[in-house]
């Protein structure tokens, strides 16, 4: 029987676990309840299939792993799905209005994970019926290019269904780490969180330019990309919800987004995807 994967939400992450699914062999049910998003994921993932076919580091031919790709405005047609992955909009709410419709369509054993970056697992799994099904897949931008994903338990979240993530995320191509008590940013998005918090305030209060902080931290720690570079290719208003939903749950000011950040999320300065964040795109 052919290995389903069912993914929701055809952004940027979606398309980009859709297209590891499909390298790496899976029959990918990719859904979005925009006909017009569906079509642009879609186009992406052609997009990057083309680019890896030009580098020459693709082992199939492209065709062959869009034939494997079904995208589809119907949620119904998920319900071969072993492993259902959301990756919708960043708002606890969203997300649990999407495993409220998805689980009672989905079979008995199917694992329901979630692409959240800093929401709690277990306040997911609580509007679902099988919370001890329920994991976080934390992938990464661009999900075709980066190599992690951050496993994470809910506070029912079974051994079984942990290691199911596991086998799903290492078949596509990805080292995993596991965070095994559920708290609001887990381990990755904590650490860069605070980073981007005072590289931000940095900028703000006029200490040093946006370009010499990033030079800072690639030249002086090794980073591939400087803290606000990152925080201009994940989205300024992702970045600052992340924040909001750590800062909610931890004393302090350690994560706060200041000012600075609010005023270019309230202006559409959202980084690269709107051509305008802390650089110009």
């Amino acid at each position: 029987m052919e290995d389903v994967i069912g993914v929701v939400g055809a952004g940027l992450m979606g398309a980009g676990i859709a297209q590891v699914a499909a390298q790496a062999g899976y029959k990918v049910h990719l859904y979005d309840v925009d006909g017009t998003s569906l079509e642009r994921g879609i186009r992406g993932i052609a997009t990057s299939l083309a680019k890896f076919a030009a580098k020459g580091t693709s082992s199939e031919e492209e065709a062959v792993v869009m034939a494997r790709i079904a995208p589809t405005t119907s949620l119904g047609d998920l319900a071969p799905a072993s492993i259902a992955i959301e990756a919708v909009f960043e708002r606890l709410e969203v997300k649990q209005e999407v495993f409220r419709a998805l689980e009672p369509i989905l079979g008995p054993h199917a694992v329901l994970a979630t692409n959240t970056s800093a929401l709690p697992i277990t306040q997911l799994a609580e509007v679902t019926r099988r919370p001890q099904q329920v994991v976080g897949t934390h992938f990464f931008s661009p999900v075709p290019v980066m190599s992690l994903c951050e496993l994470v338990r809910g506070v029912e979240t079974s051994d079984e269904t942990l290691e199911i993530a596991r086998g799903f995320a290492e078949r596509v191509g990805k080292t995993c780490v596991v965070v095994n008590r559920d708290i609001a940013g887990f381990v990755t998005t904590r650490l860069i969180t605070t980073l981007i918090v005072e590289a931000a305030r940095l900028v703000e209060s006029g200490v040093a330019t946006a370009e010499d902080v990033d030079t800072a931290c690639r030249l002086g720690f090794g980073h591939a990309m400087g803290p606000l570079e990152t925080i201009d290719l994940v989205g300024i208003d992702v970045m600052v919800s992340a924040a909001d939903n750590i800062a909610a749950e931890t004393p302090g000011e350690t994560f706060a987004a200041p000012a600075l950040l609010r005023q270019m999320v309230a202006r559409g300065a959202l980084g690269r995807k709107t051509g305008q964040g802390f650089y110009r795109y």
